[in-house]
This record gives C-alpha cells, sequence and structure tokens, in this order.
C-alpha cells in the first residue's frame, strides 16, 4: 500500500556484529577459526573485508598489534570461546600494555551452558591482563555494543575484547546504523609557561619523543622545537625512527643508546619527555636523567611521574604541546635568536660520527658476529623497509645497526618483555605495509615458540625477510647465570636447520655461518618471490654490553 514503512529485513546478529565492525574501520581480520567466530568473521569478509588466517591464536592476535602499530588503523582478531581466547592471551598482554588500539573478537559459551567443556570467566581473564572487557549483551545492543568496543579501543587507545555469546549471535536483529561518536581534540595543555621558561633558560636541553608522540603525530612539531630551544633529540626504544635524519637526533634513549648519545643525555641540563614513560630502559636505570631537570608530557595523568619523580609535569598531547611550546618561545624570542647554542656544525659531525657501526669492536672469529650480521644487512637491504624485532640476548643489534626511514619502520613488542612475538608482529606489519620489506628479527628460540605461523608466512607470502639470530640458547639466561657460576645447559641446544624448517612450510631458507654467506640474501633481493627465512649461525658468547647493564637492574 502507498505510503507504507516497508520493515528492515532482520539478519543473524553474528551477521550485524561483523557488518557494523567493518564500517567501522575494521576491515582486516586476523584469526583462527572455530564454531564460535566463524560466522562473524564471515560476515566481515562478506561485507568487502580482508581475513587472514594464522595458524595460533598468539600469532592472530600479534598479527593484528602489528598491523594497528605500522597502519596507525583499528587492529582485528578473531578467535574462538574457551581455549581461543586462552591461547591468545599472551599477544592480548603485548597489546593491552602497549596501549594497542584492537578489538578481538571472542565468542563465548552462552550463560545457561554452566557444564559446557568451554566455559570459562572470560572476562575476568582478560581483565587480569590489562584488557577491556566488552560484550554483545543482546540482539537489541549488538550493534551499539560493537561501536562501544571500537570507540573505547581507538579513542582510549587500548585492547578491547567484545564477548560474543552463541546463542545471541545465533539471533536475529534489524539491522540500523552505528551512532558515530564525536570527534574528539587532543587534549590540550592548560598551560605551557614553566616549560618554555627552562627551555629558555637551559643550556643544554634535550627531546625524548616516545610513543604517545607517535600516535599524535609530534614529530614536526618536536624537530621545530629542537630547532628553535637548540635541543639534541631523541627517542624512546618503541619511538626509534621518529627523528630519523635529523642532524642533532642521537637516536635511542637507554641502553641502546650510542657512546655519544649517552654522554650527550648525561650532560642534558633539561630533558623534556613527550609521550615516554621514562622507564628504567629509556633513563639506563636513571643514569642517563640523573643531572637533568626532568619535565614530562603525557596525555595521561596517571602516566606522569609513574615511574621517576619528575620536577614538572604536563597533562597534554605530545603534539599539542609541542606546539603551545612553540608558540611560547617564539613569542619571547627574536626571529636572529632562534636556535641554542648547544647546536652547532661540529655536534651534529659527531652525532654522524658516532653511529654504532663507528663504534670498533673485536669481531667474532669462529661464528658470525652479530655486529657484523646486523651492518651487513642494513647495507645490503632497501632503505623503505619495516623492522620488527622480538625480545631476547640479541635484540639490540637489529635495534642499534638496521636504520629505519621513519617511526611506522620500527615495530618493538617488548612491552610484556616475552619471547615469541615479533613473527605475528611482522606478518601484521607486512600486511599493512606492503609497499617495504619487513624485516623480522628474532631468536631461535623465539621463532620456535612462534612456529606454526611459520607456516602463516609461507602461505600468505608477504615481502618478508626473517633474521634469525641463532645461538642455539636462551642467550639471556647462558649470560646471565654463567658469570655467577651457574649452570647453564638446560637453556643451551643442539643445532636447529631452520632452513629445512622454513622450505617446508614454503618459504626459502639459507644458513649463514659467515657474512660471505650473505650474498643468497643479495641473490633473493633480486627477486623476491617467496619470504626468505635466514638462519644465522651467530657466536653465543658475546654478551652485548646493553644486556649486562639491564642485568644490573634485576
Amino acid at each position: 500500500m502507498e505510503g507504507a514503512r516497508v520493515p528492515l529485513r532482520g539478519v543473524l546478529v553474528s551477521s550485524a556484529i561483523g557488518q557494523t565492525l567493518h564500517r567501522l574501520g575494521g576491515d582486516v581480520v586476523f584469526g583462527l577459526m572455530g564454531s564460535g567466530n566463524l560466522a562473524v568473521t564471515n560476515a566481515i569478509v562478506g561485507a568487502g573485508g580482508r581475513f587472514v588466517s594464522a595458524r595460533h591464536e598468539t600469532g592472530a592476535i600479534c598479527m593484528a598489534d602489528g598491523y594497528a602499530r605500522v597502519s596507525g588503523r583499528l587492529g582485528v582478531a578473531s578467535v574462538h570461546q574457551g581455549p581461543g581466547l586462552t591461547n591468545a592471551i599472551t599477544g592480548l598482554t603485548e597489546a593491552a600494555k602497549s596501549r594497542t588500539p584492537l578489538v578481538l573478537l571472542a565468542a563465548d559459551t552462552p550463560a545457561a551452558q554452566l557444564r559446557s567443556n568451554f566455559k570459562i570467566d572470560q572476562a575476568a581473564l582478560v581483565e587480569s591482563v590489562g584488557a577491556v572487557a566488552e560484550r554483545v549483551h543482546g540482539p537489541s545492543t549488538a550493534v551499539a555494543d560493537v561501536t562501544r568496543a571500537v570507540r573505547t579501543a581507538v579513542v582510549d587507545r587500548r585492547a578491547v575484547v567484545l564477548m560474543l555469546p552463541l546463542d545471541v549471535q545465533a539471533a536475529t536483529v534489524e539491522l540500523t546504523d552505528p551512532v558515530l561518536w564525536p570527534e574528539l581534540a587532543p587534549v590540550r595543555p592548560s598551560s605551557v609557561e614553566a616549560v618554555a621558561d627552562a627551555l629558555a633558560r637551559a643550556e643544554r636541553p634535550a627531546l625524548i619523543g616516545g610513543r604517545g608522540a607517535v600516535l599524535s603525530g609530534a614529530g614536526p612539531a618536536l624537530r621545530r622545537l629542537g630547532e628553535l630551544s637548540g635541543a639534541i633529540l631523541a627517542t624512546s626504544a618503541v619511538a626509534n625512527g621518529l627523528f630519523a635524519d635529523d642532524p642533532f637526533a642521537v637516536g635511542i634513549s637507554g641502553g641502546f643508546a650510542t657512546p655519544v648519545g649517552q654522554r650527550l643525555l648525561e650532560e642534558a641540563d633539561l630533558i623534556v619527555a613527550f609521550g615516554a614513560s621514562l622507564n628504567v630502559w629509556t633513563t639506563r636505570h636513571g643514569k642517563l636523567v640523573a643531572n637533568a631537570r626532568l619535565v614530562q608530557v603525557d596525555r595521561d595523568e596517571e602516566a606522569i611521574g609513574a615511574h621517576r619523580r619528575v620536577d614538572l609535569g604536563v597533562v597534554g598531547d605530545a603534539r599539542e604541546t609541542a606546539e603551545a611550546l612553540i608558540a611560547a618561545l617564539t613569542a619571547r624570542r627574536d626571529d636572529s635568536d632562534l636556535g641554542g647554542s648547544r647546536r652547532s656544525v661540529a655536534l651534529a659531525a659527531e652525532i654522524a660520527g658516532g653511529a654504532w657501526r663507528d663504534e670498533p669492536y673485536e669481531p667474532s672469529r669462529e661464528w658470525l658476529d652479530p655486529r657484523d650480521l646486523s651492518i651487513a644487512l642494513d647495507d645490503l637491504l632497501p632503505s623503505e623497509r619495516t623492522v620488527v624485532v622480538d625480545s631476547g640476548a640479541f635484540m639490540g643489534y637489529p635495534s642499534m645497526y638496521l636504520g629505519v626511514p621513519d617511526a611506522a619502520g620500527f615495530v618493538f613488542p617488548q612491552a610484556f618483555q616475552c619471547v615469541g612475538l615479533a613473527l605475528g608482529n611482522a606478518i601484521g606489519a607486512a600486511v599493512a605495509r606492503p609497499d617495504r620489506l619487513t624485516v623480522c628479527a628474532v631468536g631461535d628460540g623465539g621463532l620456535l615458540m612462534s612456529l606454526p605461523d611459520l607456516e602463516t608466512l609461507g602461505r600468505e607470502r608477504p615481502d618478508m625477510l626473517v633474521v634469525i639470530y641463532d645461538d642455539a640458547a636462551y642467550g639471556a639466561e647462558v649470560h646471565h647465570f654463567r658469570p655467577m657460576g651457574e649452570p647453564v645447559g638446560l637453556a643451551q641446544f643442539g643445532p636447529t636447520d631452520f632452513a629445512a624448517l622454513a622450505e617446508a612450510a614454503g618459504c626459502r631458507g639459507v644458513t649463514a655461518r659467515s657474512v660471505d654467506d650473505l650474498e643468497a640474501v643479495r641473490e633473493w633481493l633480486s627477486d623476491r618471490d617467496r619470504p626468505l627465512v635466514l638462519d644465522a649461525k651467530v657466536d653465543p658468547d658475546i654478551c652485548a654490553e646493553w644486556l649486562e647493564e639491564a642485568f644490573r637492574g634485576h
């Protein structure tokens, strides 16, 4: 009849969830299929999304984590209820501690199924590792529940687990449009005059950018602030690349800092940290900041002074605060007087000549030296790269010797200090930036812990090089306990043929025992038809100086 309202057709709640998530930016999903999450994942793909199938749930959520870090978009993972979620918990913990904007779709048992084999208190488990537990409560709230979960992930920068009870998924609902949240302005600092005064008076200022500076896009403003104040620039490890190619950037602050960088930071009389936590790793257990007045800028009030007492705290977005400081310094200075005295042609030359590759060392004579390996790879590989570094005794070498083009080119999943997460992060990073070669640096222990997703690597075939710093041991434990006279045989192993494992998984495998063996990498670079896994048999007896420093904090 003319003028009559045509009712909306009902759809399964699982379909409404998938379509809503897709509309809100969750169009790339990583996961492992089970009966509880198949329908909702199919709905995302049916709406035009892409699905990347992992072989282990921790690998799946690490892929979503790496994708979010590199792309700046929402990360999405999908797992089965019960064991599907428990298998993902380690990767979820890393994402939660790193404040990665991520939604993990986790099926859940209906409330009435008290004796289900899959039944656990999923919300309590999720919250115990610092993630946010959300739930689709019923058919009528499904769209709003998904929207709330995505808003929390994106706006609050949290890892969110959205529980999807099976009985609710199987119900029907009229699909409606999600009600979008308003665009929120960054947290503006209430006042920056005290910080501007400190920068104007400082003779040897330094600025440290952390992940908060990366997420807020503060890099250009911090570079300009450095020019105005005469400050040197440094980053936390996770923000490596933020000041790439700046002549007055000394690289990573902390255990990975070059000798020149360490000295310049120790000499600073004022250090202003933007979106950096100033934890023991960034401050080298306090040594690098002991002589400076400390200022910390962070949008989260509870982060200020959480790791180290600071002299002045500013609650504000890193970019907004940097821009306000630029305005304050410009207003009180004559254009001809901009730029502090610390910056000079001589200082720029000293910084340029003080890179780690310029520092002398006694190379290994019987094994492949991890420093030789890293320097050679830095020379061989294209500069447009994404470097993903796993945890372990080796992790300083790729962080210190492999250059990156920008902050999006470095992924450092170390918030939980867990071995074995980098392969998943690297696959996600490669999906996010297929235009760049992704380099996954991992130890032999980390690669074996993530072995299921070596098959994912061979099946998906992203443009990736996996470099295994293979010392046939859990090297950190060996180097920590051997000097104490403690037997370390339990942490050492026989050789593993990673090249054969790689070939079996559909990748190319190469074993390197000398720098000359890296010619195989050069050949592969000219025809990257499948990922390359490089098993580098490195010297197991070299203990990096940064690792010895880290042990002193135990």
